[in-house]
C-alpha cells in the first residue's frame, strides 16, 4: 500500500495534507530534503523552526547515537547527567536560576500557567489567576495553551474554553494596562508572533510590560518556543530588547529535531513549585538531552549567531530588492521572517513546492521562512530565485 494511503487511512485528519500535493519524504541532509522519487527540496519551513542546524547534523546525531546506547529513558525520581549539564548551561546562557523540563512548546506553556497561577495566588491575591496574553499570538494545542492563543479559529468547536485569559493589542501597551485588575497574576506575549504572521514586538512594548509587571507584582512570560535559541540571531529573542522576562519558554530547536521543552525562571519564580506541584514523564529524558547539549554547542560556537543575524539582514534585503509582485510588506528577526502579499499566498507556496523550495503559508496572505540557521547566502539566493518564478507564474495563472 502506497504510504500516503496508509496515513490517510490511519491517522487521524488533523493536518491539511492533500495526498495530490503533499509530500512524502524520506531522508535530509543539511538544509537539503528528498521526496520518494529522489527530488531534492531546499527546506525553509524547517519543521518549522524546529531543524534550526538543519537535517541529521552530524554533531547532533552522534550525540544522539552514544547516548541511546547508555541510557534511553529513566524517571524523573532519578538524576541523570544530560538532564544536569543542560539545565546548567541554560540557565549560565540566560537570566533564568531554574528550569522545568517537558516535551513540548505547548506543555512548557502549560507549565507557565500553573506556575503563574500558583505565584499570583502566594504572592498577590487569592484569586489572581487571570492571564492577559495578545491577539494574534500562538501559544500551543492543549486547552489552556489554545485558550491562551489570541485567535479565535483555533477555539471554535472546543467551548467552553479555560476561564481565567483575557486578550490585549500586541504591541499597545495601554490595552494590556488597562485589562490589569487583583485577579490578573501574569502577561505571556511571543517576542516574535510567528504563527500570528511574523510580528516582531517594539521595544518600547516589551519594556513597557516589564514595567507594568513590576508596578502590580506580576510575572512577565515570555513564549520562545519559535523564536528562541537562535533563530533572531540571539540565543534568545529578548536578548534583543532590554528586557529580562521572569519566566520563559523554549521548545523547538532545542532538541535539534527531538521533543523537548523547557520552562525557565527566575527570583520567586523559580521557587514557586515544590513537589508534586507538575511533572513530566518524558520531561528530561536523557537522550533528547544529549541531542540538546550538541545543539547549545553548535550555537553558542564563536560567531554562530552572528552569521545567523547577517543572514537574515541580507534575506530581508533581497526580498524587498526584488520588488515581487503583489509584495506588502517584509517582517521578522534573524531568519525569522514574514512576506505579506495581496494575492494568494497559499499558491506562490504550492508553486515554491513544485519548483524545489518548501515554504509555509499563513493565512492565506504570508510567506513564512523559517531556513536552517547554517544555510548560506547562495542558498537564500537559490531560493528567493525559485520564489520569484512562483510570484511571477502566480501573476500570469
Amino acid at each position: 500500500m502506497d504510504i500516503r494511503e496508509l496515513a490517510t487511512n490511519y491517522i487521524m485528519n488533523t493536518y491539511d495534507r492533500p495526498p495530490e500535493t503533499t509530500l512524502y519524504l524520506t531522508h535530509g541532509r543539511g538544509p537539503y530534503v528528498w521526496d520518494e522519487h529522489g527530488k531534492r527540496y531546499l527546506d525553509f519551513v524547517s519543521g518549522l523552526a524546529v531543524n534550526s542546524l538543519g537535517h541529521c547534523h552530524p554533531h547532533i546525531v552522534e550525540a544522539v547515537c552514544r547516548q541511546a546506547k547508555q541510557l534511553l529513558h529513566t524517571s524523573n525520581l532519578y538524576y541523570t547527567e544530560p538532564q544536569a549539564i543542560l539545565a546548567e548551561r541554560l540557565v549560565k546562557h540566560s537570566c533564568a536560576d531554574k528550569v522545568f523540563f517537558c516535551n513540548s512548546g505547548a506543555e512548557a506553556n502549560e507549565a507557565a500557567i500553573k506556575l503563574a497561577r500558583k505565584f499570583g495566588k502566594e504572592y498577590r491575591h487569592p484569586d489572581a489567576h487571570e492571564i492577559i496574553t495578545a491577539v494574534r499570538s500562538f501559544h500551543g494545542r492543549t486547552l489552556a495553551a489554545v485558550t491562551a492563543t489570541g485567535q479565535p479559529k483555533y477555539h471554535r468547536g472546543f467551548e467552553p474554553m479555560v476561564s481565567g485569559f483575557k486578550y490585549a493589542e500586541f504591541n499597545n501597551l495601554s490595552s494590556f494596562a488597562d485589562l490589569i485588575t487583583e485577579k490578573t497574576c501574569a502577561i505571556l506575549v511571543e517576542p516574535v508572533q510567528g504563527e500570528g504572521g511574523v510580528y516582531p514586538a517594539n521595544a518600547e512594548f516589551l519594556q513597557g510590560l516589564r514595567s507594568l509587571c513590576d508596578r502590580y507584582g506580576l510575572l512577565l512570560i515570555f513564549d520562545e518556543v519559535q523564536c528562541g535559541m537562535g533563530r533572531t540571531g540571539k540565543l534568545f529573542a529578548y536578548e534583543h530588547y532590554g528586557v529580562e522576562p521572569d519566566v520563559f519558554t523554549l521548545a523547538k530547536a532545542l532538541g535539534g529535531g527531538l521533543p523537548i521543552g523547557v520552562m525557565a525562571a527566575k527570583g520567586k519564580a523559580a521557587e514557586i513549585f515544590t513537589p508534586g506541584d507538575h511533572a513530566s514523564t518524558f520531561g528530561g529524558n536523557p537522550v533528547v538531552c544529549a541531542a540538546a547539549n550538541a545543539v547549545l554547542d553548535l550555537l553558542t560556537a564563536e560567531g554562530f549567531l552572528e552569521s545567523v543575524a547577517e543572514l537574515g539582514a541580507y534575506f530581508c534585503w533581497r526580498l524587498l530588492e526584488l520588488k515581487l509582485p503583489g509584495l506588502v510588506e517584509v517582517r521578522g528577526l534573524g531568519l525569522m521572517i514574514g512576506a505579506e502579499f495581496d494575492g494568494d499566498a497559499a499558491c506562490m507556496a504550492r508553486l515554491c513546492q513544485e519548483k524545489g523550495l518548501l515554504v509555509n503559508c499563513i493565512g492565506g496572505k504570508i510567506l513564512r521562512f523559517l531556513p536552517p540557521l547554517v544555510v548560506t547566502q547562495e542558498e537564500v539566493d537559490a531560493a528567493l530565485m525559485i520564489l520569484q518564478e512562483a510570484c511571477a507564474q502566480a501573476g500570469k495563472a
